[in-house]
C-alpha cells in the first residue's frame, strides 16, 4: 500500500494532503499536535481551524501519534513552523521510514544557525538525495479549492523530484521540477520578509506604484542574497522566486501580508503573535535572513528595515522614510 504522512495539520499540510489523497496514494495520514484537530478531520472530514467547512478526502485521516502517522510511509511532508522543526525532528525524526522520500513545506530560515530547511532535514540524518522541496506560489485555501496554480519540485537527485511531481500533478496542480533547492528555499524564505513591508504600505494607505516598488526591489534582494549562496538566478525568476512573491505580497489570504498590513495600522508585534493560527513565518525569519546577509555581505535594505520594525526598533513610516532617503543606485539589482 503506498502511504504519504504529513507532518503538520496546518493549512499548507492540510491541503497538500488533499493533493496527495486526490492521486494515486491509497492513505494519508495528517499528524496534527491538538487532538481536537485530528478528531475534526477524522470525524468531520474538515480542519475548521485552518481551512473553514472544506471537505478533506475520505483517504485523509489524522492522528497525534507521530509513530502511526509514519509507519509504513513511502512518503513523508513535513509541514510544521520552521523554527520548530529542528525540535520537532528531535522528537519523532526517527520515526521517518530510512527508504521514504521527506518533502519539506516550509518556508524560512532558521534562527541562530542561518540553515535552510533541507539542511537541518539533513543535519537530523537524512540523506539529502531523500529530500525534496517544495515552493511556488502556495496560497493554501485556494489549492484546498482546487483552483489551477503551479509549483516548483526540487531536489539534488532528479529522480527524486520527479517521483514527487508524479505523486502531486493534479488538474489543479502542475509541479515544475528542477535540482536548484538553495533557490526554492531562498525564495521561499524571503519573500515572506518582503510580504511584511508590502503589506506595512498597504496599513499605511499607499497604493499601487509603493507596492509594485517594494516588490520589485524585494526581488533584487532575494535575487543578490540567492546569487551569493549558489542559486541559479532563473530560479529566482520563475514560480519559486517571483511567482511566489507575487502572490505572498499581494493576496490578503497570505498570513504575512495580513501580518503587515496590521502593522501599518498601528497593532504591536505582540498584539499579532497572540492570535491564534496566525503563523507568519517571516515575523522571525525576517532576523536569520538579515544575519545570513550580513555574513555574505550582501545589501537587504527592505529585509532590514522590516527586521526594526517588528524588533521594535522601527515604526512602518520610519521604514518607508529610510528606504526613500537612501542614495540613488543603477537599477541592477
Amino acid at each position: 500500500m503506498m502511504k504519504a504522512a504529513v507532518f503538520g495539520a496546518g493549512s499548507w499540510g492540510s491541503a497538500f494532503a488533499q493533493i496527495l489523497a486526490d492521486g494515486d496514494l491509497e492513505h494519508v495520514t495528517l499528524w496534527a499536535r491538538r487532538e481536537e484537530v485530528a478528531r475534526s478531520i477524522n470525524d468531520d472530514h474538515r480542519n475548521p481551524d485552518y481551512l473553514g467547512d472544506l471537505a478533506l478526502p475520505p483517504k485523509v485521516t489524522a492522528t497525534t501519534d507521530p509513530a502511526a502517522a509514519a509507519d509504513g510511509a513511502t512518503l513523508v511532508v513535513l509541514a510544521v513552523p520552521s523554527q520548530s522543526l529542528r525540535l520537532n525532528l528531535e522528537q519523532w525524526g526517527h520515526l521517518i521510514p530510512r527508504d521514504a522520500l521527506v518533502v519539506s513545506l516550509m518556508k524560512g530560515i532558521e534562527l541562530r544557525t542561518g540553515m535552510r530547511m533541507s539542511e537541518v532535514i539533513e543535519a537530523a540524518g537524512v540523506q539529502r538525495e531523500r529530500i525534496v522541496v517544495v515552493s511556488g506560489p502556495n496560497l493554501s485555501r485556494e489549492i484546498a479549492l482546487r483552483q489551477p496554480a503551479a509549483s516548483v519540485v526540487a531536489s539534488t537527485d532528479f529522480a527524486a523530484a520527479d517521483r514527487v511531481a508524479e505523486l502531486v500533478l493534479q488538474p489543479y496542480f502542475r509541479p515544475y521540477t528542477q535540482t536548484d533547492v538553495v533557490g526554492a528555499e531562498i525564495g521561499g524564505a524571503v519573500k515572506n520578509v518582503i510580504a511584511l513591508a508590502v503589506g506595512m504600505a498597504e496599513g499605511l494607505g499607499y497604493g499601487d506604484n509603493t507596492k509594485s516598488s517594494l516588490i520589485t526591489r524585494g526581488l533584487a534582494e532575494i535575487t543578490r542574497l540567492g546569487e551569493s549562496l549558489g542559486a541559479e538566478p532563473a530560479t529566482l525568476m520563475g514560480l519559486a522566486g517571483v511567482g511566489d512573491l507575487i502572490a505572498t505580497c499581494m493576496s490578503d489570504l497570505s498570513r504575512n501580508h495580513r501580518v503587515g498590513v496590521a502593522l501599518g495600522q498601528g497593532s504591536t508585534i505582540g498584539e499579532l503573535l497572540a492570535l491564534p493560527h496566525q503563523t507568519a513565518e517571516g515575523v522571525k525569519s525576517c532576523f536569520s535572513v538579515v544575519e545570513l546577509a550580513s555574513q555574505h555581505g550582501v545589501d537587504m535594505p527592505i529585509c532590514l528595515g522590516v527586521t526594526a520594525v517588528v524588533s521594535g526598533k522601527a515604526s512602518p513610516e520610519q521604514l518607508t522614510g529610510a528606504l526613500m532617503s537612501r542614495a540613488r543606485k543603477h537599477e541592477r539589482g
